[in-house]
């Protein structure tokens, strides 16, 4: 065999020029597995119910964004296969060309009236419209300024924009300031989630709505986990603080109370008409699937027609932070249907997580980087549908766990 093919092929790479190395040293993941405290890609056999079924065992979900409890609601499925029926499976290609279908121009209009902006414009993801949106708008000569804790898709919108990116302190209106007053004379815009995922705090919407006018800077709202949870009529975060004139661009996506996935965006006409031409991440994706979009527009309805799902959320809400810190747990700054329990080591949030699995109950675990390190937690996140029964087990498990653990 020639001595030049072996040098030249791939195997024959050095390890430490191989960029591959990297893939090989990563070993945490395998000995979490070894000690049976591996929480990341669990097998679901069923819907996303506030039970759902693992190795044929029911368990109690409270890991799930399912806030409304929509994704197995009969209208929903049915809207989807009848959109299947006339449509098809998918739509082979972007919105830009062929992938436009009439119900996507139709649930783009109802979105907008929703949000009650002028427009709206839907992407196959929700990480796709902060990627398509943020890389759009801002270029090398502009300031971008992001909440330390705002979600991964913004940062990487972020860093697709080749703009400046300034970090201001968790929800610190004087750190923002500060930032703002630096950068008088640039183009900006803030960007900050409505309700934080992990924390399930809500940003302080009225003081940077205030900022934001008096630094001459624009304003956009990643409203995730706040549409269909916040709000008289669920609207999200500017409708809870009667500020929705006031916020540029509100983001949403549809995997969590819209029972689907996808996402859009919404706002000035001329605003959306331009990131419909230069979003990337919309361009170049294939457009979302007709079932997808059926299933948001029944979503829609469903929320506007039952309000008391919004309602039995939020005393279930109430019920499970008053339960947790009556058994001595930390919920941090939490005031939304997202309720972590701060635990702090990464090892003993794992060990916490899987105790909880054997008592029956599905949370999840958080750690670096989703969370700074040393503050690991378990996040907790509730359904209209759940029971009192199901929430009272929940709440013996945490005990249960909490106390074997000494974390109460």
């Amino acid at each position: 065999m020639d001595s030049g093919l072996v040098q030249n092929s791939p195997m024959a790479v050095e390890k430490n020029m191989d960029i591959f190395d990297k893939c090989y040293k990563f070993t945490k993941a395998k000995e979490l597995m070894a000690a049976g405290m591996y929480p990341y890609f669990r097998v679901i056999e069923s819907a996303q119910d506030p039970e759902v079924t693992i190795d044929g065992r029911k368990m109690i979900m409270v890991g799930s964004n399912n806030y409304l409890g929509l994704t197995n609601h009969p209208k929903i499925k049915e809207a989807a296969l009848e959109a299947i029926r006339k449509y098809g499976s998918g739509c082979a290609g972007s919105r830009f060309l062929n992938g436009t279908l009439d119900i996507h121009v139709k649930l783009e209009e109802k979105l907008a009236s929703f949000i009650r902006k002028e427009a709206a414009l839907v992407f196959s993801t929700g990480f796709q419209v902060n990627l398509g949106v943020i890389s759009s708008i801002t270029g090398k000569d502009d300031i971008i300024i992001i909440d330390k804790m705002d979600h991964a898709s913004i940062i990487d919108g972020c860093r697709l924009s080749h703009s400046e990116v300034r970090k201001f302190k968790h929800n610190d209106m004087a750190d923002l300031e500060r930032i703002l007053k630096e950068n008088v004379s640039k183009k900006k815009i803030i960007v900050v989630d409505g309700v934080f995922s992990m924390e399930g705090d809500i940003v302080n919407l009225p003081e940077v709505v205030a900022l934001a006018k008096k630094y001459n800077s624009r304003l956009m709202v990643d409203d995730a986990h706040g549409i269909g949870v916040l709000g008289k009529t669920g609207r999200g975060t500017a409708e809870h603080f009667g500020l929705e004139k006031e916020v540029d661009l509100i983001m949403g996506t549809y995997s969590k109370s819209l029972a689907s996935i996808g996402g859009f965006i919404a706002g000035e006409e001329k605003v959306i008409h331009y990131i419909k031409h230069f979003a990337r991440a919309l361009i170049f994706s294939a457009s979302p699937p007709p079932a997808s979009i059926a299933a948001v527009n029944a979503a829609l309805e469903i929320i506007e027609n039952e309000p008391e799902r919004i309602e039995r959320l939020w005393a279930i809400t109430r019920m499970m932070l008053e339960g947790f810190k009556s058994l001595g747990f930390e919920t941090g700054t939490s005031e939304t249907p997202i309720i972590p329990i701060l635990v702090g080591d990464d090892l003993l949030a794992f060990k916490m997580t899987m105790m909880l699995q054997e008592e029956g109950v599905f949370a999840n675990v958080v750690v670096s980087p989703a969370v700074p390190s040393g503050k690991a937690l378990i996040r907790t996140s509730y359904m209209a549908t759940h029971t009192d029964e199901q929430l009272d087990k929940v709440l013996k498990a945490f005990e249960k766990v909490g106390k074997a653990l000494g974390i109460i």
